[in-house]
């Protein structure tokens, strides 16, 4: 087993260590105010105090975005949700603020001044909340405020809450492996949050840093009130303490689960492999689109449970997963086209979805792999190391195989396919793409002005231009075709260019052979610049819809390449849709777990069973409830180590509705070059 380590995995190992600390923080605040991780959000009021006791202080504005007059409930992984969207209580920008209002930098703010903006601009207070925050600070002689004091004050709360919320949770024990999340089969899955190597298997619990939520029945609440308002640079805001419009359910929803490759090279085949029936665009587009709304977990922590155990150590293949070109593939037709996993602010993953057709039966060869656009050999792209797989079903939306053969990055499938149509949907687990939550210290610049005045662009927004090009021109040719300029345009804006607009754009910019060069698409944003007269906020828009942070940084995207090798006839492929692939990837996965997976049934219910696949790659596992009455499962792999898995929580309960499967989770290695043990627990909560 080798030792060597690389830089990429330290970088992972960083991201492990705060995503840690973060779900440690988000459960010591939740437990604080509810006592049990299970306990939902129940109501506006509710929402407010337990954000204020993780530290922020949301406006109404804010607040509203996750409660709307439709929501009924939040739960434990809403809440983290929330926590990575917003932030804390930030002692600069509420001093930037007080400054703004202090115009001779004395220090102190009277009674008048500050009342007539916190009555009369932003989310306006009333006479009563103004009054109460000079009862509650030192006023001097002149009955001035001294707002430094203030905000040191403010801030000085705020930490030394959490600090008690963590300590009280380090020193319950029995609380503090109770970790759950929720995603049942109408749920989405969990934004992708690694959760990190944990405990070896004679290790009897995890340190008290890892993920999960956590309950102390001494934790103490913050405060209903805080000693006065956030004051944001922009606007002044109510206390958090005030009433607060509601979120609509599915404005928080995770996407849905999406499955990992489990299909062997023959085993998934089925008898014939014929396209199903025939299936229409808007069928494909209906099926793809729909994702399942959420349910609620259990309220409680159960009486009693009865557990399964699962484990395995390093390769998990029941025979080798090595990927093998055949011998004369040199000679096989083939068609090359781009895609790009785009992680959304929620969580979800979409990517595009591709039609292939073949002309007559033929043995086919199929890739997927992540796309390195660094041009230096020994520095390749931050995202090579994420997993990639792709899922071929019929028009009758079937599975017919899936990547699961695989070299380094590459994974790959062989095998033979009768004439038709198929449909080839991408699949990453999300172990790896996951939300950054490192802070950009300093934002790049994007325009400037050169000696004469003119605006340009500078060299570093051109060269994410660049790969952002090389990743919207699908087919590779160097220019870039309506079609594909219309997929970057609804990622980006979510609008679509029409053909008046195409011969507008052709007479303006550098195009050949009716579709836009490089240097035209650069032409595209210079415009777009010059437009707004030097703001780059909506360059920005397009930019963060690409993947990329304020360094420039492609940070949330994963853009791969899907090859196609057919050895009787020249298969055709073109992108279809670009949308979350929702049912139709549940299904996939559910469908391939269970036709090569393990299955165990759990202890005193046989009519629940746990069907466990294993690759040299990843594990994945489905959840099969046959009885007629909900289960919720609990599941445990704090015992696994030099895992991460798609849930970002190493304890977690998952909801099975009756008669229903559901995706419990995927697994891959942290460091591919080291063991990896997969050891989980599953239990069913009554």
């Amino acid at each position: 087993m080798s030792s060597y380590i690389t830089p990429s995995h330290c970088l992972q190992k960083s991201q492990q260590t705060e995503d840690e600390r973060f779900y440690t923080r988000c459960r010591a605040a939740y437990v604080a105010v509810f006592k049990s991780s299970l306990a939902n959000i129940q109501s506006k009021e509710q929402l407010c105090i337990v954000l204020q006791q993780a530290g922020l202080n949301p406006s109404l504005k804010t607040l509203g975005a996750y409660w709307t007059p439709g929501t009924v409930k939040l739960n434990f992984d809403d809440f983290c949700e929330i926590l990575k969207k917003e932030k804390q209580i930030d002692q600069t920008e509420v001093l930037k603020a007080f400054r703004k209002m202090d115009p001779d930098g004395s220090g102190y703010i009277s009674h008048g001044d500050l009342y007539r903006v916190l009555t009369s601009t932003g989310e306006k207070m009333s006479p009563e909340e103004v009054n109460s925050i000079f009862s509650i600070m030192e006023i001097n002689r002149d009955g001035k405020l001294d707002y430094n004091e203030f905000c040191r004050l403010l801030v000085f709360v705020t930490e030394e809450c959490q600090t008690t919320d963590l300590q009280r949770l380090e020193a319950d024990g029995r609380q503090k492996r109770q970790n759950f999340g929720n995603d049942s089969e109408s749920s989405p899955q969990r934004p992708a949050t690694q959760s990190g190597p944990v405990a070896s298997e004679s290790s009897p619990q995890r340190p008290a840093t890892q993920p999960g939520p956590v309950a102390s029945e001494s934790s103490p609440q913050r405060p209903a009130i805080q000693p006065g308002p956030v004051i944001s640079e922009t606007s002044l805001q109510r206390p958090a303490t005030q009433p607060v419009p509601v979120a609509s359910e599915s404005s928080l929803q995770r996407p849905a689960t999406q499955p990992g490759p489990v299909a062997s090279e023959s085993s998934l085949q089925r008898p014939a492999t014929q396209p199903g029936p025939a299936a229409s665009e808007s069928t494909l587009k209906t099926e793809l689109d729909t994702t399942p709304r959420k349910e609620n977990r259990s309220p409680a922590w159960p009486s009693s449970a009865r557990s399964r155990r699962s484990s395995t150590s390093g390769a998990g293949g029941t025979r080798s997963s090595k990927l093998l070109e055949p011998r004369s593939l040199q000679d096989w037709h083939h068609i090359s086209l781009k895609g790009c996993f785009h992680l959304e602010d929620n969580g979800e993953i979409v990517s595009l979805q591709y039609r292939l057709h073949l002309a007559q039966p033929t043995a086919v060869f199929l890739t997927v792999q992540p796309m390195n656009l660094c041009p230096v050999d020994d520095k390749p792209s931050s995202w090579m190391n994420v997993d990639t797989a792709l899922f071929l079903v019929n028009e009758g939306f079937n599975v017919v195989c899936c990547t699961e053969l695989h070299d380094k990055e590459k994974f790959g499938w062989k095998g033979e396919l009768n004439a038709g149509t198929y449909y080839i949907i991408p699949f990453t687990t999300g172990c790896r793409l996951r939300k950054s939550r490192q802070p950009v210290t300093k934002a790049a610049q994007l325009v400037y002005r050169t000696e004469t005045g003119e605006l340009a662009l500078t060299k570093e927004f051109r060269a994410a231009l660049s790969d952002i090009f090389e990743v919207i021109d699908l087919d590779g040719n160097g220019l870039l075709s309506l079609e594909e300029y219309n997929f970057f345009e609804q990622r980006s804006s979510g609008e679509k260019c029409d053909g008046d607009a195409w011969a507008v754009c052709k007479e303006n910019f550098d195009t050949r052979k009716n579709q836009l060069t490089r240097q035209g698409f650069m032409e595209l944003s210079l415009m777009e610049a010059n437009d707004r007269e030097g703001d780059p906020s909506d360059l920005w828009v397009t930019l963060e819809s690409m993947g990329y942070n304020r360094a420039l940084e492609m940070v949330e995207a994963c853009p791969f390449v899907v090859n196609v090798y057919a050895e009787a006839s020249k298969p055709t492929m073109q992108p279809v849709s670009l949308e979350s692939p929702g049912r139709a990837l549940h299904a996939a996965v559910c469908e391939s777990v269970i036709a090569k997976g393990q299955a165990r049934p759990l202890k005193s219910h046989s009519d629940v069973l746990v069907h466990t696949y294993r690759s040299e790659a990843r594990i994945s596992s489905v959840i099969d409830n046959k009885s007629a009455e909900k289960v919720t499962v609990y599941v445990n792999n704090e015992q696994s180590k030099n895992c991460c898995g798609s849930r970002g929580l190493s304890m977690f309960a998952v909801e099975v509705p009756p008669r229903s499967k559901v995706v419990c989770q995927h697994i891959v290695p942290v460091n591919e070059k080291q063991e990896w043990i997969y050891s989980c627990v599953e239990s069913i909560l009554t």
